[in-house]
């Protein structure tokens, strides 16, 4: 298999990296990230103007029609920029719901909107107390004539706070999850800010009017697959701050000077940064595996499991190095490791930790034969 990327990705990879590059040095990202939206719009426009936000959408919904390979091309340089633009929770997330689920006129009434950057959705899905994966949702559905009331609330939700439409997950009154389309400005939102400099917030509905996204019907189907793509992004998001950390730490042991010498002489300081790039090369294969599944067709939980437990092993290792090789300036706000470090913490949260992917997997041992030799 050819894991080298075409001309046109690296064409991609390069324009993305470049316009991040214009506008997020340390400094300037700690600018926009204390600001109350918490990422550039201006940055927002070109992603737009560029076709970044329609990659993951067909030409007839007004997107690229690119695979999963753009994609996560373009959030490994988000990654690696620590860029905050909310890509995965504004636009990749929900709107793979809505080109999925959505009838040909909400995604004609949608997603142009979304990949021409004046709309920005919300996936509402989490739950307080509802660990992932969230099954048992307390946000009902109810008929109300021809139309349905949502009534619960939901948090985290990543970006809620911006969202002009969020797509809301609801358990339905004959049983089964289903979806629906709320404008965000008819919800009672508390928004907050993440530890690692992002946003989110909490919504709360009460009767609040609700359109069926699609025919309606149990969507939880459509919700796994959209999750599971979901973690082949934040995978490859993770894949480019591990680069950029280890990258950071590498230079800083090239001109550290200590006892007159550069920290790169101290034997053991160099074999622990080997094994940084052994633990970023191993989540760069399961990443890269998750991806090439999707290029395939193959939508699995199983796959992205595997992938989000490796990078989450890879991603804590590379982040309590990094800090440690630096000393004291890996955790001061000024310095960008610490940054990289908490998000790539927030991303081992997300959608499930090391521990709830790897129950994932113990329970699907039984699924597999025994090689007897």
């Amino acid at each position: 298999m050819d894991f080298e990327l075409t001309d046109e990705q690296i064409m991609l990879r390069d324009t993305v990296r470049e316009v991040l590059a214009r506008t997020y040095d340390p400094e300037s990202r700690l600018k926009i990230t204390d600001t109350d939206l918490g990422w550039s719009r201006d940055v927002w426009g070109q992603l737009a103007e560029l076709g970044v936000l329609g990659l993951a959408f067909s030409e007839a919904d007004g997107g690229m029609d690119a695979g999963p390979v753009e994609t996560m091309v373009v959030l490994e340089e988000i990654g690696r920029c620590l860029a905050p633009e909310p890509l995965l929770d504004a636009v990749l997330l929900p709107g793979s719901l809505v080109a999925s689920v959505g009838t040909a006129e909400q995604r004609q009434r949608v997603l142009p909107e979304v990949v021409g950057g004046q709309r920005l959705l919300a996936f509402a899905h989490e739950e307080p107390g509802l660990r992932w994966p969230s099954t048992e949702l307390s946000t009902t559905a109810v008929a109300q004539g021809d139309s349905y009331v949502l009534t619960g609330v939901k948090n985290p939700v990543p970006h809620g706070d911006c969202a002009d439409t969020l797509v809301v997950s609801a358990a339905l009154p004959d049983g089964g999850t289903g979806l629906f389309l709320v404008a965000a400005d008819t919800v009672a939102r508390k928004p907050f800010r993440t530890f690692d400099g992002r946003r989110g917030a909490q919504l709360e509905f009460d009767s609040t009017p609700a359109e069926v996204l699609g025919t309606g019907g149990d969507a939880r189907s459509a919700i796994d697959a959209a999750l599971v793509q979901a973690q082949a992004a934040l995978c490859a998001e993770s894949l480019g701050a591990m680069a950029e950390s280890l990258r950071l730490t590498t230079e800083y042991l090239k001109t550290r000077k200590q006892f007159g010498v550069t920290l790169s002489k101290f034997q053991t300081l160099s074999q622990r940064a080997a094994d940084m790039y052994v633990s970023l090369e191993l989540a760069r294969s399961m990443s890269y595996y998750a991806t090439a599944a999707l290029a395939d067709g193959t939508v699995d939980p199983v796959i992205a499991s595997r992938a989000r437990l490796q990078v989450a092993r890879g991603a804590r290792h590379i982040g309590q190095e990094a800090v440690q090789m630096h000393g004291g300036i890996g955790i001061t706000t000024e310095y960008p490791v610490s940054h990289y470090v908490a998000r790539l913490t927030a991303i081992g949260r997300t959608l499930g930790g090391d521990l709830e992917h790897l129950r994932v997997l113990t329970a699907r041992v039984a699924d597999y034969g025994l090689v007897e030799i």
